[in-house]
């Protein structure tokens, strides 16, 4: 909306740079995020207290302590990211908006999920809840398919020119992605802080791939695809950094609300969106290495336990609750694993010279 006034209305040159409105949309989503925190906490503690709180299930028996502390908290993140959004983005550019969608869609079924949880003690059912993100990736995979000059090749990093055209597949590719990692950084969102750390790493890290990819210069330099447009994605996910700080200030251990499914699924979902925009599929598995390893912990868990009769690989999963079983402390976990993103982050980053 600023861009449309300040600049084209009123000819501010000033306006019209990536960068600027991109910091300005960080420092604004935090703002709001700070702002509307404690009311939100407030209203969801009074919401959840009168349900007789809420734990999730397949935690350890120390999470009982946490039952009234509110869910849900990843309304702030979507508010705070759509206002900021709204005020920087481009809203001329089809990107922005298919992203906004993608949150706030994900953010519906989420929230309604967390919803009927606390008030029920049991969600949407396992069936309604993934083919809805189904349904809701199949229409996004769609139009992005059907975007002019939508480039449907797999691009393989550490490599100049090694892709591969999945043609009318890659919408089944996009499918996987986008639900994929919602269902991921949903996984991890088990501990204060854990989700909300790597969510702000990889927010920073496709920042840059989205910046570099719509620049025509230094993605030919770079040998990534360019994408016409995409650079207007780093306003977007500045603000999902700045939203993302001002939750964890509110997140940070002991948490003052949890994100719930309403942050995590639409989190994780537009970071997959954004990783296909900007043809970083295979890096998205680096830079979201955490949200990986706790889904892969998942799986090799319940496959152990059915390939051996009831044997278990860890103390339980996701991976976290494993070794908050084995005595570590809630916060060491959390920021060592900060730490492990970071570095997976920098790992990532560094696909972008070695090719």
């Amino acid at each position: 909306m600023l861009y449309h006034i300040f600049y084209q209305l009123l000819d501010i040159n000033l306006f019209k740079y990536i960068t600027f409105r991109a910091f300005y949309a960080l420092i604004t989503s935090f703002l709001i995020s700070l702002i509307l925190g404690p009311y939100i906490i407030r209203r969801l503690k009074v919401f959840q207290y009168k349900k007789g709180g809420y734990v999730r299930q397949y935690t350890p028996d120390t999470h009982v302590a946490k039952k009234h502390t509110p869910t849900m908290g990843g309304i702030l993140i979507v508010l705070s990211v759509v206002i900021s959004s709204l005020l920087w983005c481009r809203l001329d550019n089809f990107y922005v908006w298919i992203t906004l969608f993608v949150l706030i869609s994900f953010s519906v079924i989420g929230g309604l999920d967390d919803y009927i949880k606390i008030k029920h003690k049991t969600g949407l059912s396992t069936k309604t809840k993934f083919f809805s993100q189904i349904f809701v990736a199949s229409l996004v995979s769609v139009l992005l398919y059907k975007y002019p000059g939508f480039d449907p090749h797999l691009y393989v990093p550490f490599f100049k020119s090694l892709q591969f055209d999945l043609g009318f597949f890659y919408i089944l590719f996009m499918v996987f992605i986008i639900v994929g990692t919602s269902n991921a950084v949903n996984l991890t969102d088990g501990l204060d802080g854990l989700a909300i750390g790597p969510t702000l790493v990889s927010a920073i890290a496709f920042s840059i791939f989205a910046y570099i990819s719509g620049h025509a210069v230094l993605s030919s330099y770079l040998h990534v695809p360019h994408i016409s447009g995409s650079g207007e994605l780093t306003v977007f996910l500045m603000a999902l950094l700045g939203a993302g700080l001002g939750f964890l200030w509110f997140n940070s251990f002991p948490a003052e609300m949890f994100m719930g499914d309403a942050g995590a699924l639409s989190i994780g979902a537009v970071l997959g969106t954004v990783a296909i925009i900007t043809k970083q599929e295979i890096v998205l598995a680096v830079v979201g290495g955490i949200f990986v390893v706790e889904t892969m912990s998942v799986i090799l868990q319940v496959g152990y336990f059915k390939l051996t009769g009831g044997k278990r690989l860890f103390k339980r999963a996701p991976l976290h609750h494993h070794f908050e079983l084995k005595g570590m402390p809630e916060p060491k976990i959390v920021v060592r694993m900060w730490i492990i993103s970071i570095i997976l982050a920098i790992i990532a980053l560094s696909t972008l010279k070695i090719r």
